[in-house]
């Protein structure tokens, strides 16, 4: 028998990519396409929030963890948790393109489609608990991505930029596939569980160890670690914006999803062989990124370097833990803290970036010179999520930095100091790039190509406003209250206990 509650949030958000199809084939106001996008995201939280308060609530039957179909469908507290992050991230990207698509001549109710189809992809995997589910959610969240990224049909950066992404995408694709059939051809499995019971003679098999790193290889594509990162930045910059910062959080939360499931739930008696492969992966991807990201000068390519950096941060913690051999839990809490937290801030910076850029037409850095002269309050925001990213208190970011420190410093071994240290010095690195936006806001010249009195009259979208003022107070909370964020993980965390790890 289906338990449809549990599946209930695939179901509504299914519903509502149908109905959004629907709505724009017998609409001509385009618009009503994103409202019916917006409810559905709306009702799609509803069963979220039943599943996780189901022992609080009358009438409410059935725990935590529900397993579904054998055993390839896991509905938990880490599922409920991850599942809402997209939801969420999918909702402000719509707020954001709503304003951005009906500026100029952009097919509109494809686009909500697409949008929502992805954010379904990454809801399937957070559940996900077999390789063949699991590559279905990955895929149904990057296929999207390839179309939308080419969204400006008539530049040639954008064109460039759905290319790009999608050969690496299909690379990506291509060596995680070939893992699994390695994986599969000595297993003779591709349930999560039953590879976590492999035989150790079987693990000695140097073509499992083979499988397990293209499996890697193909899921540090999908979150832009080193070395595969060279993508981001031209994707980001030549997609439009609001897909760039869906594809900041959305899509490098759906390969950090498939990386910790696998890892944990998959591969835990081989977490010698990937701990410090993603060990390796954190510290070049903070370096790369961060150092890299200090050279730009177009803010969204500088977001795009910064998120590869920020992809180091997050494997930091249980990258370090693995290879040592500790206690993976508090680790897995804090990257799920760090990830959760990152989602909310990038959206913003995002957010204010697409607002800015609207203005001007142009997301060079110098053109932004003397920002707070001509719009105050979007100044305001860029010096908080900025800031946010950079860790400064007490906005969010500060705690993300906290968890991370705190996990890696716990771990007791070289692998946690060492990386801790590297983390350290990457803070200070960023702190200088981070900085140097909020400075040129606030402190520089306005340009003298630019007509302040032009730039006064100017009004941000009703919806962007809505984006940018959910994000900005969650950026504060999460700051001032950091409990909110830490209960969500260790909740989630609950995935680790019932692993077995």
């Amino acid at each position: 028998m289906i338990d449809y509650h549990a599946i209930l949030p695939e179901i509504i958000l299914a519903l509502t990519v149908l109905a959004v199809l629907v709505t724009d084939l017998v609409t001509k106001d385009k618009y009503y396409a994103a409202v019916v996008g917006m409810a559905g995201l709306f009702a799609t939280m509803i069963p979220l929030l039943t599943l996780a308060l189901c022992d609080d609530l009358a009438g409410c039957s059935g725990e935590l963890p529900r397993v579904l179909f054998g055993g390839s469908y896991v509905v938990d507290q880490y599922a409920v948790v991850l599942k809402a992050v997209f939801v969420f991230a999918v909702f402000i990207a719509l707020l954001l393109a709503v304003a951005y698509l009906e500026s100029d001549r952009y097919y509109e109710g494809e686009f909500y489609f697409l949008l929502l189809a992805a954010a379904l992809g990454g809801v399937v995997m957070s559940s996900s608990r077999d390789f063949l589910t699991l590559i279905i959610g990955l895929e149904l969240v990057s296929g999207p991505g390839f179309l939308l990224a080419g969204w400006r049909k008539g530049d040639e950066r954008s064109n460039e930029a759905a290319l790009k992404f999608f050969i690496i995408g299909v690379t990506g694709l291509a060596l995680l596939l070939m893992g699994v059939s390695l994986v599969y051809g000595i297993t003779g499995t591709q349930l999560f569980a039953e590879l976590a019971a492999t035989p150790q003679a079987i693990v000695d098999e140097p073509v499992f160890a083979l499988g397990l790193l293209f499996v890697l290889l193909g899921f540090t594509f999908k979150i832009s670690a080193v070395p595969f990162h060279v993508w981001t930045p031209d994707v980001y910059e030549g997609a439009p914006t609001p897909v760039g910062a869906w594809l900041s959080v959305g899509s490098k939360t759906a390969g950090f999803v498939g990386l910790l499931t696998v890892c944990y739930l998959a591969f835990p008696q081989v977490s010698n062989l990937w701990g410090p492969a993603l060990w390796l992966a954190a510290i070049l991807s903070m370096t790369v990124g961060n150092f890299v990201a200090i050279q730009q000068t177009n803010v969204v390519r500088l977001l795009g370097y910064s998120s590869i950096a920020q992809a180091g941060f997050i494997l930091a913690p249980f990258g370090a833990a693995a290879a040592a051999g500790a206690d993976l839990q508090q680790a897995f809490a804090a990257s799920v803290t760090y990830l959760v937290i990152y989602a909310v801030m990038n959206l913003g910076a995002f957010g204010v970036v697409i607002a800015v850029g609207t203005r001007l037409k142009t997301y060079e850095l110098a053109d932004w010179s003397g920002m707070y002269r001509w719009s105050a309050g979007l100044a305001i925001l860029v010096g908080a999520f900025f800031l946010s990213l950079a860790g400064i208190p007490p906005l969010a970011g500060w705690f993300a930095k906290l968890a991370m420190f705190s996990a890696t410093i716990a771990v007791g071994d070289i692998w946690g100091y060492s990386i801790a240290v590297v983390a350290a010095l990457n803070t200070v690195v960023a702190l200088v790039y981070y900085t140097k936006v909020v400075k040129t806001a606030f402190f520089d010249p306005v340009p003298d190509t630019i007509d302040v009195a032009a730039l006064e009259g100017m009004d941000v979208a009703p919806p962007m406003q809505l984006a940018l003022g959910i994000t900005a107070v969650l950026v504060l909370v999460l700051g001032v209250f950091p409990g909110l964020v830490s209960t969500l993980a260790q909740y989630s965390s609950e995935v680790v206990t019932a692993a077995g790890l």
